[in-house]
C-alpha cells in the first residue's frame, strides 16, 4: 500500500467517464492486519498491530492503530508507546502468501493481463474484459465483492488511463473504495497533488525540489525541464516532468519476475554468540531455498544482512560460481559472509539472508560443483531437499526445520532435520 501524500480535493467524484480508462490498480487494505482480522474476527474494531513482539518492526496496522500514528516499518517499541492499548499479533507469512495467491487467482479470472507488483497489490488491463463483464467500475466492484466474500478482507481499486494514475487513484480510494480518474481529468487530478505523491519522489528528492519552490505536481509541470534536471539530475528530472504531465507509457506486464527472495528475523534478545547467529542464517537459507524451488528459480548472489544492538545495519554479498537452489550451498556462502562482518564487539539484533541474481532454473546452465562431481552424498542432498519440499507441502512448513549438529556447532552435513510427524 502506498504511503505517499494525498490531496483531499483529489478524492472528489470525477464522474463516470470511463472511456479510455482500462488500467486498474488493486491494493489490499492493511493486508497483513486484514488477514489476521479475518482469522480473528473478535479483534475487529480494535487497534491491531502485526509485528514481532517488542523488538521487531511494525509490518501492518489496522486503521484504528493508524489513528494513533502507528505505521509500517516503525519500531515496535515506538508503536506501543504511541498506542499502548494495541493488540500485537505475530506475523504468519505462510497465511499471507496463501491469501495473496488466492486474490491473484481472482484477478486472473477477470483478465490474463495481471501484473502482480507485491504480495498485496497488482495492476490489471481490463480492455479485453469489458464486453464480457462491463465497464471498469463494474469490474472493480466485482473484484472487491469476490475478495471480500472469499477471503474476508477488503481492497481498494483505482482506475485510470495509465498505471501512474491508477495507482494514485487507489491510494485516494482507501480504505475499501473505488476511484475513477477519467482520461480527460488526468492533468487536473495530478496538478493538485503534492509532488511527493509521484512514484520515485522520496524525502531527498522532495527536499531538492522544494528548494526551487516546487511543492505540487502542478508546479513541477509548469517548471522548465532544465530547471528540474538541475535540481534532481538529468534522467530523473525528465522522468518526473513526464509523470507530472501524465505521460506513463508502461503497459501491464504479466509474469513479472521476482528480483530477489529473502528472509530475516529479529532475535528475542541480542545475541553475542556467533554460532547462534550462524544457526539462524542456516534456517533462513533453507527458507530461501524452498521459495526458490517453489518458484522454479536459482540464485547467483547471496546477501547477508546483520543489525547490531546499536541499530547499525551491515550488508555483505557474494556471487557464487554457479547458480543454485540448494539450501546448504546458500548457507555455506552466508556463513562465510557472517564470519567476515566486523561487529565491533556488539551483539546481534537481527540477521537476514537474501538470494539475488535470480534466473529460471529450467533455462540456467548449471555446471556441477567439484563437491557434487566427486561426492555422491552431496549430489543426493539436492534431491533430498526437493523431497522434503513435498513433505512440507503435505504436512505444513513445521514438519521440517533447519537443524544443528549434535555438538551444537555448525555441521557440514544436511541443513534439514525432520521433525517427528505422522507421515502415514
Amino acid at each position: 500500500m502506498s504511503r505517499g501524500p494525498r490531496s483531499a480535493q483529489a478524492k472528489r467524484d470525477w464522474g463516470q467517464e470511463e472511456a479510455g480508462c482500462s488500467i486498474l490498480h488493486v491494493d489490499m487494505d492493511a493486508f497483513f492486519a486484514s488477514v489476521e482480522l479475518a482469522r480473528r474476527p473478535q479483534l475487529r474494531g480494535l487497534p491491531v498491530i502485526v509485528g514481532g513482539a517488542t523488538r521487531g518492526v511494525v509490518l501492518a496496522a489496522t486503521y484504528e492503530a493508524r489513528a494513533f500514528g502507528v505505521h509500517s516499518a516503525m519500531p515496535m517499541a515506538t508503536a506501543l508507546r504511541q498506542c499502548p492499548q494495541a493488540v500485537v499479533v505475530p506475523p504468519d507469512h505462510h497465511a499471507y502468501r496463501e491469501v495473496s495467491a488466492g486474490v491473484m487467482r481472482v484477478l486472473g479470472d477477470i483478465t490474463a493481463l495481471v501484473e502482480q507488483v507485491s504480495v498485496d497489490e497488482a495492476f490489471l488491463d481490463v480492455a479485453g474484459a469489458r464486453r464480457r463483464l462491463g465497464p471498469p467500475t463494474v469490474i472493480a466492484q466485482l473484484i472487491r465483492r469476490q475478495v471480500r466474500e472469499q477471503f474476508g478482507i477488503t481492497c481498494s481499486v483505482g482506475i485510470g488511463s495509465t498505471k501512474l494514475v491508477a495507482k494514485l487513484a487507489s491510494g485516494h480510494a482507501k480504505p475499501d473504495g473505488v476511484l475513477l480518474v477519467p482520461r480527460a481529468a488526468t492533468i487536473d487530478f495530478l496538478r493538485i497533488l503534492p509532488v511527493g505523491a509521484l512514484s520515485g519522489v522520496g524525502e531527498k528528492t522532495e527536499t531538492a525540489l522544494a528548494r526551487w519552490g516546487i511543492r505540487t505536481v502542478g508546479e513541477l509541470a509548469d517548471t522548465d525541464v532544465s530547471t528540474v534536471q538541475h535540481a534532481v539530475g538529468r534522467v530523473a528530472g525528465a522522468h518526473l516532468v513526464d509523470l507530472a504531465w501524465g505521460r506513463d507509457p508502461r503497459p501491464v506486464s504479466p509474469g513479472r519476475e521476482e528480483k530477489s527472495i529473502g528472509a530475516e528475523e529479529t532475535f528475542p534478545a541480542d545475541v553475542a554468540d556467533l554460532a547462534v547467529v550462524e544457526e539462524k542464517a542456516r534456517e533462513l537459507a533453507d527458507r530461501c531455498a524452498v521459495r526458490l524451488r517453489t518458484n522454479g528459480l536459482v540464485s547467483r548472489t547471496i546477501t547477508v544482512k546483520i543489525r547490531t544492538s546499536d541499530f547499525r545495519t551491515l550488508t555483505r554479498s557474494r556471487t557464487l560460481a554457479t547458480p543454485t537452489d540448494v539450501g546448504r550451498e546458500l548457507f555455506l556462502a552466508a556463513r562465510e559472509l557472517v564470519a567476515g562482518v566486523d561487529l565491533r564487539g556488539l551483539p546481534v539484533r537481527l540477521v537476514g539472508v537474501r538470494a539475488e541474481g535470480l534466473s529460471r532454473a529450467a533455462t540456467s546452465i548449471r555446471q556441477p560443483t567439484l563437491d557434487e562431481a566427486s561426492d555422491a552424498p552431496v549430489r543426493a542432498r539436492r534431491e533430498a531437499e526437493r523431497a522434503m519440499d513435498q513433505v512440507r507441502g503435505r504436512f505444513g512448513s513445521g514438519s521440517i526445520r533447519a537443524g544443528a549438529s549434535q555438538s551444537g556447532g555448525v555441521s557440514s552435513g544436511s541443513t534439514t532435520t525432520i521433525v517427528p510427524a505422522d507421515l502415514s
